[in-house]
C-alpha cells in the first residue's frame, strides 16, 4: 500500500484546514514539496497550459498520465489529480485508477461534466452536467476497482457553475457521497464565498468538502476554517506566476539584446542542477561507477568527456 494514499487520507480527516498547492511538472512538484505544503493538486488547466494545449481534454489521458508519473517520482508529497471527467465512462475511469495506484498517485477528483470537458469559468452557464446515475456509476466504478483502501474519490460538483442552484447542488453531492464518493468538492465562480458557505451550512459534515477559491481568493482563510471546509486548494498560482516570469523575461531579452538585466533576476543554473538532484547522481557515480582513472581518458588514452550534469559541476 502507499504511504502517500495514507498521507492524503489523514489530510481529509485532519481536524485543521489544509492546503493543496498546484504543480504542472516534476520541477514544480518539487518545489510545493520544498514550500512546506502538504499535498499537490495536478491541476488539469495547468498541466494542459503546459503542453500548449487548450483545457477541453485536448491532451490525452495518458499524456496527463505521464506528466503525472514525473510528477509522483519529483516529490515525496501526495497528489490529487485533476481528472476531468474520468476521460470518458466508467471502463476509462476504472483503467485510471488501476494507472494511478501504479505510479503512487494518492487521489483523483471528477466533475460532473460531460466529456470532453471545458473549463469551469469559460461560459460555465452553457455548458452541460452528467446525469447524476452515470456519474454515480463512476464513482462506484472508481471505487470497486481501487486496491489500495485509502485511494481518494473526490466528486466535484458544478452546478453552482452551470446556475443550477443550491438545492440541485445538495441533491448531487448527497448521491455521489451516497456512491462512495470519499469528498466532496464544491465548486463557485462567484468573487464572493456566500455560495460555499450556504452549502457549507446545509451540507452538515456529511463528507469532508474541498474547495477551490481562485474566484472568491479575497476571503480570509479564517472564514473557511470556521465554516469546516477540509481542502482548500489553490489551483493555478503556480503556473500563472510562471508565465508571468517568462514573460518578463523574454520581452526584456528580446528588446535589450543583451542578458545583463536578466541574469541578476533569474535563478543561477546551479539552482536548477540541485532542483534536479545533480549531487545524488555524483555520489551515485562514486559508488558505482569504475575508478577514477578510468573516467578521465578514454579507451585511446585521450581525455573522456564528461557524462552528466553531476561531472560538469566538478
Amino acid at each position: 500500500m502507499s504511504n502517500k494514499t495514507k498521507q492524503f487520507k489523514q489530510l481529509l480527516q485532519s481536524p485543521n484546514t489544509e492546503f493543496l498547492m498546484e504543480a504542472h511538472n516534476g520541477l514544480s512538484a518539487r518545489i510545493v514539496e520544498e514550500a512546506g505544503f502538504k499535498g499537490i493538486w495536478a491541476s488539469g488547466l495547468s498541466i494542459s497550459a503546459a503542453l500548449g494545449v487548450r483545457d477541453s481534454n485536448e491532451a490525452s489521458w495518458t499524456q496527463v498520465l505521464e506528466v503525472v508519473e514525473f510528477m509522483s517520482d519529483a516529490s515525496r508529497l501526495p497528489i490529487l489529480l485533476d481528472a476531468d471527467t474520468g476521460y470518458g465512462n466508467f471502463n476509462n475511469v476504472r483503467r485510471l485508477v488501476r494507472k494511478l495506484e501504479q505510479r503512487q498517485v494518492a487521489a483523483m477528483c471528477i466533475e460532473d461534466k460531460l466529456f470532453p470537458k471545458t473549463n469551469s469559468f469559460i461560459n460555465g452557464e452553457q455548458q452541460p452536467l452528467a446525469e447524476i446515475d452515470e456519474f454515480c456509476g463512476k464513482i462506484k466504478a472508481a471505487k470497486d476497482t481501487q486496491e489500495d483502501p485509502d485511494f481518494t474519490v473526490v466528486a466535484r460538483v458544478e452546478s453552482l457553475i452551470a446556475g443550477w442552484g443550491m438545492s440541485e447542488t445538495l441533491r448531487r453531492a448527497h448521491a455521489y457521497r451516497e456512491a462512495g464518493a470519499d469528498a466532496i468538492l464544491i465548486h463557485s465562480k462567484k468573487s464572493t464565498p456566500d455560495e460555499i458557505l450556504g452549502f457549507m451550512t446545509q451540507w452538515g459534515n456529511a463528507a469532508p468538502v474541498v474547495i477551490v477559491p481562485t474566484m472568491y481568493f479575497q476571503t480570509p482563510t479564517s472564514v473557511f476554517e470556521e465554516a469546516g471546509v477540509r481542502l482548500v486548494i489553490w489551483a493555478n498560482h503556480l503556473m500563472r506566476s510562471a508565465v508571468t516570469a517568462i514573460q518578463r523575461t523574454a520581452a526584456t531579452i528580446q528588446r535589450e539584446r543583451s542578458l545583463q538585466n536578466v541574469e541578476g533576476q533569474i535563478v543561477s543554473v546551479k539552482e536548477i542542477f540541485r532542483l534536479q538532484s545533480a549531487a545524488e547522481l555524483e555520489a551515485a557515480e562514486a559508488k558505482y561507477l569504475p575508478g577514477e582513472s578510468s573516467k578521465t581518458t578514454g579507451p585511446s588514452g585521450a581525455p573522456a568527456k564528461p557524462s552528466s550534469p553531476a561531472e560538469i559541476l566538478r
